[in-house]
């Protein structure tokens, strides 16, 4: 009844030749799956093929928008804006707060004057006690003198500071110790100088001891 005709048993394949032809198709579909689907669709590239064919590029893409479509789609709705409200009105003009005007100095308390001959010393003292403080200035009129600034009371003695050829000086002197605290000047000079000294603070007297 039918015409086809039916293949002899020598021309059917062997056991052997279907068995290379699916381990062929096998190996072929494991190297197209690693050069092209993968670079293709995931952007995975182990051989390198899929960068070459440009393939690598558009998998990645691929990735990327989805990773951004499963983004959107976990992302919580956006807030309601919310409504315009009245434009604040300007606020009133800042007056700036007056300037304190910097504190003056105290006056000075005591002002002493000596006039020192060439070769002549003199000796000012404050009666001090302990940790008291007094704010001193001097100034030598008509050339410069040799100082030390000391003090001595109760078996005790200190020198806070010496100079030479020096014409003027100022500072605050603090008492290390209860007794007389204070200045000896010598004129090391050719000429008659005249020296002021100016103190104020917390001390009891003030004397010229030379």
């Amino acid at each position: 009844m039918y015409n086809s005709n039916t293949p002899l048993p020598a021309e059917l394949p062997s056991s052997r030749q279907l068995l290379r032809s699916t381990l062929l198709a096998a190996v072929s579909a494991a190297v197209l799956l690693i050069a092209v689907v993968l670079p293709a669709e995931y952007g995975i590239d182990p051989t390198g093929i899929g960068r070459v064919l440009r393939l690598t590029e558009m998998g990645e893409i691929k990735q990327q928008l989805a990773a951004q479509a499963a983004a959107d789609a976990t992302a919580p709705p956006a807030a309601a804006l919310p409504a315009p409200t009245a434009p604040a009105l300007p606020a009133a003009p800042q007056v700036p707060a007056p300037v304190a005007e910097a504190a003056q100095p105290a006056p000075w308390r005591d002002e002493m004057s000596v006039t020192l001959a060439p070769g002549e010393g003199t000796e000012i003292k404050l009666r001090m006690q302990e940790g008291d403080k007094a704010d001193y200035s001097w100034v030598v009129q008509g050339g410069a003198v040799n100082f030390d600034t000391h003090g001595d009371g109760g078996g005790r003695s200190i020198s806070y500071e010496k100079g030479r050829g020096v014409p003027a000086d100022e500072g605050e002197l603090v008492a290390a110790f209860t007794g007389n605290h204070g200045w000896y000047w010598r004129n090391r000079g050719q000429a008659n100088v005249t020296l002021v000294l100016r103190t104020r603070g917390t001390y009891s007297d003030i004397k010229r001891a030379i």
